[in-house]
């Protein structure tokens, strides 16, 4: 029971992270320190105390600010860190003044990440390059919810990436100043630090890229980006926050709080994580454990009993993690995505289909390829694939059962699933049982 203690205290065991579908045994989960590599990953995982790059970011680095002496542990997901400066209405110069003085705000954060996603911390990507502070969450989280970004102060991040939304947005296509329309459905924000590459066709090569693209796009936020630097300028707390951060504000400095932001949103445990937490001591004989391990199984039990598992979302499992439905051919790792890019034949039978990752590589294989998204919260965030088309999860699977669309592009791992009408159901609550919270955000307490 010793390993069985090692993998339940890291997190979740790692679902669809190894090379096989079904989810690892006890006696084989990775002790501490030793990595594994995710089908689809260009990194291994580590547990989640090990040295990340942070120390050396906490280095004075010239043009940027005070520097962080030490590095502070910290779970991501904490709503402390996305609560906003103490103190209610407008920001004011004095408010921010005596937050940015605290050199608590300043040290670099290491930290940890949620069951579900713990085992998951050393595939996050950029904190070495953009280490997080809580100074440069916050301005992110400001920066988030500023319409000043926008061109006519109309529209913000979260207009297409709403908290009550799941950092998504209901509309089909994402919506922009003067009531303009995009071409494809607005991804979640949440979880992105599991990824380098973002938007549908992976065209921004980093979280602080992705961020400041809507911007100056003329069907989103219409701006500029010196119009935009030219507005914030103008805002005395603002240029306070960049000036003590960065040391100057300059557009690069406005993505880099806004994908420390972004960072700190991640989704907490599930019912599903809570189960694969439980499903180690399915058939252990209660009477066969230690003491110490009766005290863990009286834990996971009890966490389970609060956050149970239907038994159709249970068989709904199965179908996701064996070859009956295949879904981790895509759906693999901590996030349940393998953040690559798949032709699903969505919109392939159109005039002029929309070719995604091919207007990125010019690689033939990549036509009509969009990036998997993930299966966390997906319950949050309908209309689904990458242009709205499908309502409905319940739409999600039956496209998947018939094997998509055919093209000439098609994704091999694509084929006819034969899926029943109760398998069909039985999925849809496996991704039912996938919804989590996320971290509570404070949308207000923005500079006047």
């Amino acid at each position: 029971m010793r390993l069985l203690l090692i993998c339940l205290v890291a997190g979740t065991a790692a679902i669809g992270c190894g090379t096989s579908t079904q989810p690892p045994k006890p006696a084989s989960a990775p002790q501490a320190g030793v990595p594994a590599t995710a089908p689809g990953t260009e990194a291994s995982k580590n547990e989640p105390d090990q040295a990340t790059g942070h120390e050396a970011a906490a280095q004075t680095t010239e043009g940027k600010g005070p520097s962080a002496q030490e590095t502070r542990k910290v779970m991501l997901g904490d709503p402390e860190l996305t609560a906003g400066i103490p103190g209610e209405g407008d920001l004011t110069v004095e408010q921010v003044k005596g937050w940015l003085d605290d050199p608590r705000n300043h040290e670099a954060l290491d930290f940890d990440l949620p069951l579900g996603l713990a085992t998951g911390r050393a595939l996050v990507k950029g904190v070495e390059a953009d280490p997080l502070t809580r100074a440069k969450i916050e301005l992110g989280r400001q920066l988030f919810f500023e319409p000043r970004l926008s061109r006519d102060a109309s529209v913000s991040c979260a207009s297409c990436h709403s908290p009550d939304h799941g950092y998504a947005a209901e509309t089909r296509f994402g919506l922009g100043i003067g009531g303009q329309t995009g071409g494809r459905n607005s991804p979640v924000a949440f979880n992105r630090l599991f990824s380098d590459k973002q938007f549908w066709d992976g065209r921004a090569p980093s979280l602080e890229d992705q961020a400041l693209g809507p911007i100056a796009n003329p069907i989103e936020m219409g701006n500029t980006h010196e119009a935009c630097l030219t507005c914030l300028k103008a805002v005395p707390e603002y240029e306070l926050q960049f000036n003590k951060i960065f040391g100057r504000m300059t557009i690069e400095n406005v993505g880099e709080a806004l994908g420390s932001f972004e960072r700190a949103l991640v989704t907490g445990p599930s019912p599903f994580d809570y189960y694969e937490q439980f499903r180690p001591f399915e058939n252990q004989d209660i009477d066969d454990l230690d003491d110490e391990d009766k005290v863990l199984y009286d834990k996971v039990k009890t966490d389970l009993e609060a956050h149970p598992m239907s038994e159709s979302a249970r068989r709904g499992r199965e179908i996701f993690f064996t070859d009956k439905g295949s879904c981790t051919a895509c759906h693999v790792g901590p996030n349940l995505s393998d953040e690559l890019y798949h032709n699903l034949g969505i919109g392939m039978d159109a005039g002029q289909p929309d070719l995604g990752r091919y207007v990125i590589t010019n690689e033939d294989k990549d036509r009509g390829a969009f990036k998997t998204p993930t299966i966390r919260n997906v319950t949050l965030t309908a209309p689904y694939m990458h242009d709205g088309s499908l309502k409905t999860l319940e739409e999600v699977v039956e496209w998947y059962n018939k094997g998509g669309h055919p093209n000439p592009h098609l994704d091999p791992k694509i084929k006819k699933l034969n899926l029943s009408e109760q398998d069909q159901k039985d999925l849809v609550e496996f991704m039912k049982a996938c919804e989590s919270p996320l971290p509570k955000v404070e949308r207000g307490r923005l500079p006047k």
